[in-house]
């Protein structure tokens, strides 16, 4: 049951973090948003208040363990407790191992790996406390099968999907984990890609079979709606004409 639930969420100013935000508050989730752009979550406040939902947000980047202690702390403090911990933050600056671009891999895996680690810190103690909670992790179906240029992209997302499984076992009881892969999805990630040829190949192939975040943050409250007894420990999405 979504209702009522507070659910803070990494990435939330854009692509499929927005969308799940919007998607969960209007399903009655008390939403704590987290990302690096102040701008774009103070929009995404506005917006759910709007629509009489409830939202707070933090400026936060995952990569710094403090951020994402403090996006829980505005949890507690602003509603009493914290339900879900959906880390969705990504970073996606992929290339050719040839460009040798290594701050680029240390961001992947500052990003991808460490911030849910980093969630992962802050979270479990308050789940342990009160008994109950549910970890989601945005991974991806790049985790499964790697290409030219996405190869440290494809590894982070591999060990996040490692980390959730074993997170799942430990924790097997009271508090759920579940990790979702998406495929092609229209979000900003274009953004990060350096080469123009790479980027230019990248948003051709988004035209041709991107599906819609918004498509995701339906799977994020499939996960959320089963019954406290079942645990979703994967879903994997991708559009129809994703080959």
């Amino acid at each position: 049951m979504i209702n009522g639930q507070v659910v803070a969420i990494t990435g939330a100013s854009s692509g499929i973090g927005r969308a799940t935000a919007l998607y969960l508050a209007r399903a009655g989730a008390k939403t704590v948003l987290g990302a690096r752009h102040e701008e774009g979550l103070s929009r995404l406040t506005e917006e759910i208040k709007t629509a009489a939902g409830q939202a707070v947000y933090r400026v936060t980047d995952v990569s710094r363990r403090e951020d994402v202690q403090g996006l829980v702390t505005l949890a507690q403090k602003s509603f009493g407790r914290l339900d879900v911990l959906f880390s969705n933050a990504g970073a996606m600056p992929i290339g050719p191992f040839d460009d040798l671009a290594v701050d680029d891999w240390e961001t992947m895996v500052d990003v991808n790996i460490k911030g849910v680690l980093y969630g992962i810190a802050a979270a479990l103690p308050v789940f342990r406390q009160q008994g109950s909670g549910h970890f989601i992790h945005t991974a991806s179906t790049a985790a499964r099968k790697t290409v030219p240029n996405q190869v440290v992209y494809s590894a982070t997302k591999a060990a996040v999907l490692a980390i959730s499984d074993g997170l799942r076992q430990e924790l097997a009881g009271n508090i759920r984990v579940s990790t979702i892969l998406p495929g092609f999805t229209d979000t900003a990630f274009s953004e990060h890609v350096k080469s123009p040829r790479l980027k230019e190949e990248f948003q051709k192939a988004g035209q041709k079979f991107a599906m819609s975040p918004e498509a995701v943050a339906r799977a994020v409250a499939y996960v959320l709606e089963q019954p406290e007894d079942v645990n979703i420990g994967e879903v994997t999405l991708r559009s129809k004409a994703q080959p």
